[in-house]
């Protein structure tokens, strides 16, 4: 439950891509709840419709795809017109993938960094203008995975640890403008990426209960959007969710060090070809549920 005031938002808009499910989706309700207004954007229409009709006059979407910077540039001026301001923007769209390096076809590595990486980018370079007239708040949504990586996921590892490093460096450039920019890194959150995926791998699973806390726990996505909602209020420069992800940022050095191979070894060793095996009968390197545009 948030201890945030009822009205902590009054006034301020927030935009939230990757606002049809999951934690944008959450984040929207809960910035509403508080007296904000929110401008939803993402790839499903369907979604963004229903909850949009759901949060009435506070909200309004657009459909973009974080990959095309164009129409991406158009929602977000759109959503700044109709609103007037952008206060806080979240850079929360994100999809994973399934196969190791060896097995995954490009296609499907591109894509997960292309909307992980490339799409913060280009959120950020379309939003910096409209947040610079309000001196807003910019956070930008990494992992876990940015400091504690595991064999299947290297796409979304990668992915999500250059969308620290990216955020950190935007967070130097545009402090002059009076623009924030905080990190969320949020563990496994109960969305459709974690379910699908213990689902479609019962390897990956397994591998998770056999990891340190808290890699092997699962968050409600409540939890992760109050835990959102007060990073951009207090304008925090990082947010961990569960707050034990801050244990797995200071170890990530011993985590990845020479003492800790011989485990991570042994682990693998039988892991990593059920996992492929179950990628390869699978048929697909997505979940069920991903946003597939026919953007190449």
């Amino acid at each position: 439950m948030s201890s945030l005031p009822s009205r902590q938002f009054s006034g301020q808009v927030a935009l939230v891509t990757g606002a049809a499910r999951g934690i944008g989706a959450h984040v929207a309700r809960a910035y509403v709840a508080h007296g904000g207004r929110v401008a939803l954007v993402g790839l499903e229409p369907d979604l963004l419709a229903a909850l949009g009709d759901e949060l009435g006059e506070a909200a309004a979407w657009w459909q973009a795809d974080v990959r095309d910077s164009d129409g991406l540039k158009a929602a977000i001026d759109a959503a700044a017109a109709h609103f007037g301001r952008l206060d806080h923007v979240v850079a929360n769209a994100g999809i994973a993938s399934y196969g190791t390096v060896r097995q995954i076809e490009d296609s499907a590595f591109e894509r997960v960094v292309d909307v992980n990486l490339n799409g913060v980018f280009r959120t950020a370079k379309h939003a910096v203008p409209h947040l610079e007239r309000t001196r807003g708040h910019l956070l930008v949504v990494s992992s876990l995975a940015a400091f504690s990586n595991i064999a299947g996921l290297s796409a979304y590892a990668a992915s999500k640890a250059g969308a620290e490093a990216l955020g950190i460096a935007i967070k130097q450039e545009v402090a002059h403008l009076g623009i924030s920019v905080g990190l969320c890194h949020p563990s496994w959150i109960d969305t459709d990426i974690v379910r699908n995926a213990e689902a479609d791998l019962p390897t990956f699973k397994a591998i998770r209960q056999r990891l340190p806390y808290p890699a092997n726990t699962t968050t409600d996505v409540e939890t992760c959007a109050a835990a959102i909602l007060a990073g951009l209020a207090k304008r925090r420069s990082r947010v961990y969710v569960p707050k034990g992800v801050l244990l797995a940022n200071w170890t990530k050095a011993l985590v990845n060090s020479p003492a800790t191979w011989p485990y991570v070894r042994r682990l693998t060793r039988k892991t990593v070809p059920s996992l492929e095996q179950e990628v390869a009968a699978l048929g697909r390197f997505h979940h069920a549920h991903t946003p597939i545009t026919d953007k190449p």
